[in-house]
């Protein structure tokens, strides 16, 4: 009777790995081709909106759009890579890059360059390092060995709140001497999407994330120039040229573009009207010159990321897998979420630039990084059919 059941699980297991491999193939192939349009979009909106202020630098109105693309060439380089390094070289190594990242947070901190009261950047002759981008990936990667470590034990709260807690704190206190609230924003939500996506009790990770939701908010009110933004937020029109300025800019842009825009290159918010615009503005530029239709296929994409994100989290072979997937894209998707949330007026500026489209080399890295580990856990071999397999 065994031996029929072995001869039968050997007989179907070809065909299984196989519609495994396609399936895999076919989420991977979806997800860069969504990828490859955000690129898309965001070289031409940077071409656009940087060029007023490249002229004003150095009078070449494509300084900063060259840039872009090489940097965007050098995260597809990446992206290769991670997409063949088996995904659980990460988890071996979890701790070694967090704690290098630590370091790098604390030289950041050191010698760092202090821009508009934010000390967030290592200069290294023409190369500039933000190492709080790293910070991003280093902590989900942890959070998510250790959890998937942990798997059997997350019903007792001490396995919980200790390690969570050690990997979330010390980079939250470091990320917060910079200061640097936004990208504290984008590790501490995703860490609680993944407790949520793992084996602890429900009820720990809504009481984690309540304690959590308060602490997040007395951060931002602790400082004033954050509260001067929850203030633009509230009421931008109260002080248009000061507090309120980038969303009432933001607003001006956005109402200007109509249903399909004012045509490629006619923005006239990138005219020293809307601050930062070629950075964390650029949704605003996008939404000007190709109007709502332009600013909707955007979000839709975003959107269709964290589909096919949570179809691969949820196929993955292992926990750490699923865990790894689950941060990644909680954290892409979330970051989306803000900039664009921030650009529209329905959520406070926060100063988190938009994943693959806003100007920025070390997010660029990270991010198509962040991709490439998501297509090799979604190609790897027995990453989706497993309840068919055990059933």
């Amino acid at each position: 009777m065994t031996q029929t059941a072995d001869r039968k699980k050997a007989t179907r297991h070809p065909r299984t790995s196989e519609r495994i491999r396609s399936a895999g193939s076919r989420r991977s192939v979806f997800l860069l081709v969504i990828v490859a349009m955000l690129l898309t979009i965001g070289l031409g909106a940077m071409l656009s909106a940087s060029s007023v202020v490249s002229i004003k630098a150095n009078a070449d109105q494509f300084e900063l759009f060259t840039k872009q693309v090489i940097w965007v060439a050098l995260g597809l380089a990446v992206l290769v890579v991670a997409s063949f390094l088996p995904y659980h070289l990460w988890q071996r190594f979890a701790l070694a890059i967090y704690g290098a990242t630590v370091i790098g947070l604390i030289v950041t901190l050191v010698i760092g360059d202090t821009r508009g009261g934010a000390t967030r950047w290592i200069e290294i002759g023409p190369i500039t390092l933000q190492i709080a981008e790293f910070a991003k990936f280093a902590s989900i990667s942890l959070l998510a060995a250790v959890l998937a470590k942990k798997d059997a034990l997350l019903t007792d709260l001490r396995h919980v709140l200790f390690p969570v807690g050690a990997i979330l704190g010390i980079v939250t206190l470091l990320l917060l001497a910079q200061p640097d609230f936004g990208t504290i924003l984008l590790i501490v939500i995703p860490a609680f999407v993944m407790l949520a996506g793992s084996q602890v009790p429900l009820r720990f990770v809504l009481s984690m994330a309540a304690i959590g939701a308060m602490s997040m908010t007395g951060l931002a009110m602790s400082a004033e120039y954050r509260r001067q933004r929850f203030d633009g937020f509230l009421d931008p029109f109260s002080d248009a040229l000061g507090s309120g300025l980038q969303a009432v800019q933001s607003m001006v842009a956005l109402g200007t573009g109509g249903m399909f825009g004012v045509g490629l290159g006619q923005s006239r918010a990138r005219w020293s009207w809307l601050p930062n615009a070629h950075t964390d503005f650029i949704f605003a530029i996008i939404g000007e010159e190709t109007g709502f239709a332009g600013a909707i296929i955007v979000i839709t994409l975003f959107a269709l990321i964290a589909v096919v994100g949570v179809s691969i989290a949820y196929r993955a072979p292992d926990m750490y897998g699923r865990l790894l997937a689950v941060g990644i894209v909680a954290w892409l998707s979330i970051q989306a979420l803000i900039n664009i949330g921030g650009v529209v007026a329905v959520l406070p500026i926060t100063g988190v630039p938009l994943p693959f489209i806003s100007s920025g080399g070390n997010a660029m890295l990270v991010n198509l990084a962040g991709i490439g580990v998501l297509l090799n856990i979604a190609r790897s071999p027995d990453a989706s059919g497993l309840r068919e397999e055990k059933a």
